[in-house]
């Protein structure tokens, strides 16, 4: 697909947040601060097959604004969202550009695919934002969902929304959050009626540094070496370690199909030590079930069915993980090999 380069790469955000967190309230708090002789676009992605966000936003000259209808461009196929965003960036060459996928979408997944070489000459990313409504940070029910965990993963800003709104148990649960997510190298900013300023969100995408591997089992019969290389892995089972801000994150993924014996499962994390926080969902003979450990508590309860399986383990000081991992496989009851 051949696009009409732009005189330089366009400034693009992703604004992404679960549903009803604020984004469209914030998009229009940008969008107001567009100097006078620049044209800026936006690219808006709705689950249903009716556009309405559309509708909330400027239609003055200087904005142009294209939905994406049905499905999330997040997951979906790639082309109509390469399709969409061509035609937008040819037809109106902005001097900004601003993206703000489904409520339900996964944001990483869009930035994988806007960070390919493919967009470098056209596409100037910038750090990926996230939009939670801090006015119901106290409702566990609905800050523990998986796809609000992801979306918080991805971010490297954290914009809380109706933040005169929060009561005492909301700012207690802000501030366990931040402690949560705190190797993923986030800034957080507080908005009412998403008062932000451009130049607090205006900054640089920074790729996490992350190494992706096939389980530790394999690593040693693979050969050559290049096998290992993140570009390689396509496919689960596969085990991974991102860095930042002094902290790590070893994780692991496993197909869905995979099942899991919950009680040596529970015992086997309930044993570990010097970690600072433990994540992770399993499909087991109990259920699906999620894992949420700090050094204070820990958690574990029935949750939805997940889209694999998986657990995430912060921590800072050097560690072996390669008996950590056989014996998280011992736990597995299903008879799949890891090469399928």
């Amino acid at each position: 697909m051949k696009l009409i380069a732009p005189q330089k790469a366009v400034p693009t955000h992703i604004i992404s947040g679960f549903l009803g967190a604020g984004k469209t309230t914030l998009l229009k708090q940008l969008l107001s601060q567009k100097p006078e002789h620049e044209v800026w676009a936006v690219l808006m992605n709705e689950f249903g097959q009716i556009g309405v966000d559309q509708q909330l936003l400027p239609q003055q000259q200087g904005y142009q604004v294209k939905e994406l209808l049905g499905g999330c461009l997040c997951c979906s196929s790639q082309l109509p969202m390469q399709i969409a965003l061509s035609r937008l960036l040819s037809e109106t060459q902005p001097d900004r550009l601003f993206i703000e996928p489904t409520g339900l979408g996964h944001p990483a997944q869009l930035l994988e695919q806007l960070t390919e070489p493919h967009w470098h000459t056209h596409l100037s990313m910038r750090a990926l934002v996230t939009v939670v409504d801090g006015s119901r940070l106290h409702d566990h029910a609905w800050s523990q969902q998986n796809l609000y965990a992801d979306q918080l993963k991805a971010a490297q800003i954290i914009v809380v929304s109706h933040a005169d709104q929060m009561q005492a148990a909301d700012e207690l649960a802000l501030v366990q959050l931040q402690y949560e997510y705190q190797a993923y190298a986030q800034r957080w900013l507080k908005a009412a009626q998403g008062n932000i300023t451009l130049a607090e969100i205006d900054q640089l995408y920074v790729g996490t540094q992350r190494k992706i591997q096939p389980l530790l089992k394999l690593q040693k019969t693979l050969i050559p070496a290049a096998n290992t290389s993140e570009a390689e892995i396509k496919q689960l089972p596969y085990h991974y370690v991102e860095s930042a801000q002094g902290y790590s994150v070893a994780g692991w993924k496993f197909p869905k199909r995979w099942q899991f014996d919950f009680y040596p499962l529970l015992d086997l994390l309930c044993e570990q030590q010097d970690w600072l926080r433990i994540k992770g969902i399993f499909n087991t003979n109990q259920g699906w079930q999620s894992f949420n450990f700090n050094p204070e508590q820990f958690n574990y309860q029935s949750t939805e069915e997940g889209i694999d399986n998986r657990i995430e383990i912060i921590y800072q000081t050097a560690r072996d993980w390669q008996a950590f991992e056989a014996e998280l496989l011992a736990c597995q009851l299903a008879n799949d090999t890891l090469n399928e």
